[in-house]
């Protein structure tokens, strides 16, 4: 059985200065660990992972965004980004807020049996002044991305998708309908990954709401659990039967999100 779990640690240095990184890894014991929002370059991470190979894709602006897969079992190849092909066919040169492709959000790793994506998803912004990137550019690339991988092997991608899917996956759906993470376009861009076949493995086993990874800081959310779930595992269809536990775990504290985690019979 393979452990793997998900986290966006909104800045890995913060989590290891607050001494929470470390238990958090001796008591999951996971044997892959994707990171999201690293905010950090290898250089700057001055900690020891014993066991554990650790591959870092950091943004280029210093502290912000990047990516991170920390694995036991060395994978076959790591590859960084999105491949051109991709970024040409989608036209993912970026909007006014920079280039998506200089954010470190996206890594993979190939492994015997699959391929690991983990991904940080653009935020869409308060104003939603980044829907075009993500409607038109970034879901769809990121999609067709994970389909030709796919080709070759199934595919299980994790991270921070920055959208809650459908009403069940916030506490507040009926105010929040429209605003970001909750917008028709971003949850359209959900809905195509699992139109296409991918499995969103928490709801195989769990059903309704109150299951969240991201709370907000104000008003004791996180006590209050009003929070959304926004952070995923999901696997190509074929691994559906593989896949014997999927969970979310709130009390790992240190960010504003928790990690997420999955059971894999591979």
């Amino acid at each position: 059985m393979l452990k793997l779990y998900s986290w966006n640690v909104n800045g890995i240095r913060a989590v290891t200065k607050k001494g929470l990184f470390q238990p958090f890894l001796d008591q999951e014991q996971p044997d892959i660990l994707c990171l999201q929002e690293i905010k950090a370059t290898p250089e700057q991470i001055d900690f020891d992972i014993d066991g554990y190979d650790a591959f870092w894709y950091p943004a280029k602006k210093p502290g912000y965004s990047g990516t991170a897969i920390l694995s036991r079992q060395a994978p076959l190849q790591i590859i960084d980004g999105f491949p051109q092909d991709i970024i040409k066919r989608f036209k993912l040169s970026g909007d006014s807020y920079g280039d998506p492709n200089q954010e470190g959000r996206v890594i993979t790793a190939e492994f015997d049996k699959f391929w690991l994506v983990t991904v940080y998803t653009p935020n869409a912004k308060e104003d939603l002044s980044r829907i075009p990137l993500r409607h038109k550019h970034w879901d769809p690339a990121f999609l067709a991305y994970c389909q030709q991988l796919e080709k070759t092997k199934s595919v299980v991608f994790c991270g921070d998708l920055n959208v809650a899917h459908t009403e069940d996956d916030l506490a507040n759906p009926g105010p929040n309908r429209g605003k970001k993470g909750f917008t028709d376009e971003e949850r359209a861009g959900f809905q195509a990954f699992v139109d296409a076949g991918f499995v969103d493995t928490f709801r195989m086993f769990k059903q309704g709401n109150g299951y969240y990874s991201w709370w907000s800081h104000f008003a004791k959310s996180r006590e209050r659990n009003v929070g959304w779930r926004i952070d995923y595992v999901l696997v190509s269809g074929n691994l559906r039967d593989r896949v014997k536990a999927a969970d979310i775990h709130p009390k790992a504290m240190g960010s504003d999100h928790c990690p997420v985690s999955v059971t894999l019979d591979v």
